[in-house]
């Protein structure tokens, strides 16, 4: 690489860790500058993968406020997340990416609405369950099916994680935020562990299985820019009211989406 990539790459590293501690989908800031300096796409996706994680570490630490009171959740979700980004490492590992590819912008769509009609369904959910005379603590009790759906929604963003990372804060925040009734901050904080857990086991797998496939030099780049990207971005982005955050959700999973399908 010359100085100029060198540098386009670390303020790339920069950015997506801003961007994940907020929201998710810095993938789709590094993955094509990494694309452009010559990296293959495997490549480019381990690389990715692997300059993240100093990122997701300084935004969920940044977070750690709204983490109060989620440890119980965390330690049922985080195996989930664990064993998808296992399942996902596989996947890009050993599968053609084409076929998994072709849903990612239906999933990232998905996820999207779920985020935009979130409130509009929690006071639907909230109405239904006063009607009934359901109390919330015992709708999360273990065993639940909202429980229940959370683990299948963190083993399936784990696996999307894990294979290709771009928007899986877009999912995780529609998914989570559908069923848990918590603001958007306490999800994002949420968001931030999991994603951390994810990225950090699928680099970790990279690292061991796929040595010859990490671009040292560029996965450096991208760790030292994604560092100081995700404290600040957990700094200023857990001052952000819930709509403007909402707002920056919905408009980088559209940008995702536009940016996967003319890939």
């Amino acid at each position: 690489m010359t100085g100029w990539e060198m540098l386009a790459v670390a303020l790339a590293g920069l950015a997506a860790g801003s961007i994940n501690a907020v929201v998710g989908s810095g993938t789709l800031v590094t993955f094509p500058v990494l694309l452009a300096v010559g990296l293959p796409p495997v490549t480019a996706t381990i690389t990715n993968s692997l300059g993240l994680v100093p990122g997701n570490l300084t935004g969920a630490v940044g977070y750690r406020r709204e983490l109060r009171g989620q440890r119980r959740l965390l330690v049922r979700l985080f195996p989930a997340s664990v064993l998808g980004a296992l399942t996902g490492a596989f996947l890009l590992l050993h599968l053609p990416a084409a076929a998994f590819e072709t849903i990612v912008p239906v999933l990232v769509g998905l996820a999207v609405v779920l985020v935009a009609v979130q409130p509009l369904l929690q006071r639907a959910l909230a109405r239904r369950r006063a009607r009934d005379g359901v109390a919330e603590a015992e709708e999360l009790h273990v065993g639940s099916l909202r429980l229940a759906g959370l683990v299948a929604g963190a083993y399936a963003t784990g696996t999307y994680g894990g294979y290709f990372a771009a928007s899986q804060g877009v999912l995780q925040m529609g998914i989570f935020g559908l069923l848990l009734r918590e603001s958007l901050q306490r999800l994002n904080a949420i968001k931030n562990v999991l994603t951390l857990g994810v990225n950090a086991v699928a680099a970790l797998t990279y690292v061991v299985v796929a040595t010859d496939r990490v671009d040292w030099a560029a996965a450096g780049l991208v760790a030292g820019g994604s560092l100081v990207g995700g404290f600040v971005g957990s700094t200023f982005g857990r001052r952000l009211p819930a709509p403007v955050l909402r707002t920056a959700i919905v408009l980088l999973g559209l940008i995702a989406i536009a940016v996967l399908l003319t890939r």
